[in-house]
């Protein structure tokens, strides 16, 4: 089974920047969307082989989410389940005989860290919804979530250090999620890998000199690990200044 997933920044400006190129080369059976950006009938993808799933945020032009899936789920759940954090449209979860499948959009701390405290409240909660689908069965997790775990994973750690997305607080976020039964899958075959990164900033140039972050995963449960066939990071695949990242499961 092969899943992509891609923060688009904007569905529209990536229908016009290649996106469904790349969707129709891909050929994948999970195709997951994050920063969508739309409303329901701002933009379409048109192709009959895929059950579609959106997700907006109330707030036009913000966040959002997508799958689109080859193979029908027994049931959809949109959000956490929590008022306070379901009205971005950060989280769809589709349920398969076997396992779940979640993309998710972790919310931004932002400059001067305004919105770290909240952030924080998410992470919690995610956890626990996660931790709550591994009890009955395996679960996949991709999309932008928001921060480069490990030094290696964003060119300039010391100079970032305390930043949005590389705050103390937020790579143990992720300590705790990975050490709570999960597997970052990208690492799981490329321990040591540098240099490897999914997201750019639009300035200085960021992308041409490679001063990036890897802050887009595919994490699985552990017992799901052993099925990792690959997992790769797609950057040379423009249209966002993020760049898609895939797995592929045995089946």
């Amino acid at each position: 089974m092969k899943f992509v997933s891609w923060n688009v920044n904007g569905l529209r400006a990536c229908l016009g920047k290649g996106f469904m190129d790349y969707f129709t080369a891909s050929d994948a059976d999970f195709f997951c969307l994050q920063e969508t950006k739309m409303q329901p009938g701002q933009a379409e993808i048109k192709d009959d082989r895929y059950h579609q799933y959106w997700y907006s945020a109330e707030k036009k032009g913000y966040s959002g989410t997508a799958i689109l899936t080859r193979h029908e789920p027994l049931s959809v759940a949109y959000g956490l389940g929590m008022e306070q954090h379901d009205h971005e449209g950060r989280l769809i979860t589709l349920e398969y005989p076997d396992y779940y499948l979640c993309t998710v959009y972790t919310p931004n701390s932002q400059r001067e860290l305004t919105r770290l405290s909240y952030r924080l409240e998410w992470e919690a909660d995610f956890l626990r919804y996660c931790l709550d689908l591994d009890q009955k069965k395996p679960i996949i997790v991709c999309g932008d979530m928001n921060v480069a775990h490990r030094e290696i994973d964003l060119k300039n750690p010391k100079t970032n250090t305390g930043n949005a997305g590389f705050t103390p607080e937020e790579r143990e976020a992720m300590t705790r999620l990975l050490d709570s039964g999960f597997t970052d899958t990208f690492r799981y075959l490329h321990p040591d890998e540098t240099g490897r990164y999914s997201w750019w900033s639009y300035m200085f140039k960021a992308r041409e000199k490679n001063a990036g972050w890897r802050i887009d995963y595919f994490l699985v449960s552990n017992r799901l690990a052993d099925r990792i066939q690959s997992a790769e990071i797609e950057d040379s695949i423009l249209g966002s200044d993020h760049c898609p990242v895939t797995l592929t499961l045995a089946d």
